[in-house]
């Protein structure tokens, strides 16, 4: 990496294929000929005819004395090597100015949008890329890199690299989070040698990630969000936000909305709604472990035990307590109530007060693990797939048989057909864990890292089966998902930071719902079922028509070369 400090007096523009640009006038490659432009062609110009005329006299005469073309005398050799060079001149290099407008276009654009107020500019070499969209996409400005503020900043970036000073506690250090972001990417680049001029560093609010979402942020990742809908749910229309590197994927739900909405709306239905939690503990008999699972499961002793959990949050209500036990193991599954968040915290902290409650009659107890995996979290699991976990959803709708035909392309007996083959057959083939269904888990990811959800845990709450079936003597189609484990909030983490939390504003469920606790979250599930509905319709609907391949042909592939991007 070549990092070069640059400081002058006056105004500079931005560079230009690694070319700064000052704001006096641009050099030009005509300025470097001995005479003006128009001089230097009037010169060529008159030296090509008027050698062409002497070598066709002289020729003339040779062929009506018989004297053969080839033998020439000083004159003409001269001749010719003047003809040569005034012929590359005007083939090649005619009207420079003209040539210099066609293969630098954009170099006095550049000089007159810049904003010339900037006395110090850091000029960062960059690795070669090419534009990773498609043909018609312009290259982004360049990234403004933020220009180190002081001596007392290099200092701290030779400590970090030195090793003396810990990446991690610049925040604390400097009590600047745009700072100590600064500091660690330019740390970053010189320990790795590569540049990250290609990550955005401006725009974003690093104090709001402090602690909660984040840590040693040197830049954020760019996600383009799109929309899907209307989505009539329930009688209420949502604008879908969707963030998504994958073509075609916004405009096949939203042409599963479109069917949806055409065809009256889809229904949602909220199953059950409980987060859950299972620590492992091991005492020295199996025994032993069995009587701790008694005393759990008994319904004389889930009072005390509520009111021992429910002190963790005004919010956390446990429901239920289910164990398992593999030898002198036991796996303990507390599942609660969280509100509108999404409640792993929450109901972590209660676990908690329940643990330290028993180490008073199961003194013996060895708390392994604050999770054993019975949760389960992310990760598929049958338990999830059976008992659920997070928001339980089914969402149906009824889709006319003449939308099928004119909007979806298709028919209902090939949608029945296509979906009993693969999403119920083809799925059972491969021993699929709660994965009977197209795509749901695009729909979900998409989702949730727009509103700021786990996107790891579309894991669990991609659990879906889609059934389809024929109605009405056959003429229309029932088409609906059943969803298990949506695991959603529209408080806490990723739903606080200002894009997600416009996206959670955009739907109607931004923060917590004071007068119905709870409600918010539960309705964004709704939601996410409902799209993945639409989802689920447009993609079978593709596939049974034999659209897949060219809609991704012309959505989904760029035509620029990545082969040669250098690392």
């Amino acid at each position: 990496m070549d990092v070069r400090r640059r400081s002058t007096n006056k105004p500079t523009t931005p560079m230009k294929m690694g070319v700064v640009v000052d704001d006096e006038k641009e050099p030009r490659a005509s300025d470097a000929l001995p005479l003006p432009l128009y001089l230097t062609n009037a010169v060529f110009f008159t030296l090509f005819f008027s050698v062409v005329y002497f070598l066709l006299t002289r020729w003339r005469e040779k062929i009506r004395n018989s004297t053969p073309l080839h033998v020439v005398d000083l004159s003409e050799i001269v001749a010719l090597v003047a003809l040569v060079a005034s012929f590359i001149y005007l083939l090649g290099f005619f009207g420079i100015d003209f040539v210099q407008s066609i293969f630098r276009p954009s170099a006095d654009v550049w000089a007159a949008d810049y904003d010339k107020n900037h006395a110090e500019e850091l000029i960062l070499d960059e690795d070669a890329r090419k534009v990773p969209c498609g043909v018609d996409c312009a290259p982004p400005p360049p990234q403004v890199v933020e220009t180190l503020a002081s001596e007392e900043d290099e200092e701290i970036i030779k400590a970090v690299v030195a090793g003396t000073t810990p990446s991690y506690s610049l925040e604390t250090k400097l009590g600047d989070c745009k700072r100590a972001a600064v500091i660690r990417r330019e740390a970053v680049q010189r320990v790795t040698g590569k540049s990250l001029a290609g990550l955005p560093l401006e725009g974003f609010d690093y104090q709001s990630i402090l602690g909660q979402c984040c840590e040693m942020p040197v830049g954020y990742v760019q996600i383009p969000v799109g929309i899907a809908g209307p989505l009539l749910l329930d009688g209420r229309e949502y604008s879908v936000p969707m963030a998504t590197t994958e073509g075609c994927l916004v405009a096949s739900t939203n042409r599963g909305c479109k069917a949806i909405h055409l065809s009256g709306g889809a229904t949602a239905v909220l199953l059950k709604d409980g987060m859950t939690r299972a620590p492992v503990v091991r005492f020295a008999t199996a025994q032993r472990a069995a009587e701790l699972k008694f005393f759990l499961e008994d319904p004389k002793n889930f009072d005390t035990l509520s009111m021992v959990f429910n002190r963790s949050s005004r919010f956390a209500r446990l429901q239920t307590i289910k164990c398992a036990i593999a030898g002198k193991n036991l796996y303990i599954r507390f599942c609660c109530s969280t509100g509108d968040a999404m409640g792993m915290n929450m109901i972590s902290k209660g676990v908690q007060n329940i643990l330290d409650f028993l180490q008073k009659d199961f003194s013996d107890m060895d708390v392994i693990g604050l999770s054993g995996n019975f949760c389960s979290d992310k990760k598929p699991a049958a338990v999830n797939w059976i008992e659920g976990r997070g928001k339980s959803v089914v969402c149906e709708a009824l889709i006319s048989g003449d939308v099928v035909r004119k909007v979806l392309k298709t028919n209902v007996a090939a949608l029945v057909e296509l979906n009993m083959l693969k999403n119920l057959a083809g799925s059972a083939l491969a021993g699929a864990l709660g994965g009977f269904n197209a795509h749901a888990s695009n729909i979900v990811t998409a989702i949730y890292i727009a509103t700021g959800q786990d996107p790891a845990q579309n894991v669990e709450s991609s659990h879906c089966i889609t059934m389809m079936e024929a109605v009405n003597d056959g003429k229309d189609l029932h088409v609906s998902v059943t969803m298990p484990c949506i695991e959603v909030g529209t408080v806490g983490g990723g739903t606080q930071l200002a894009s997600q939390s416009a996206c959670l504003n955009l739907l109607g469920v931004k923060g917590a719902n004071r007068e119905e606790p709870g409600s918010n979250a539960r309705l964004l599930a709704t939601i996410v079922a409902g799209s993945v509905l639409a989802g689920e319709l447009s993609l079978m609907s593709a596939l049974a028509a034999g659209q897949l391949v060219r809609s991704h042909m012309k959505y989904n592939r760029s035509s620029k070369d990545v082969s040669k991007v250098s690392s």
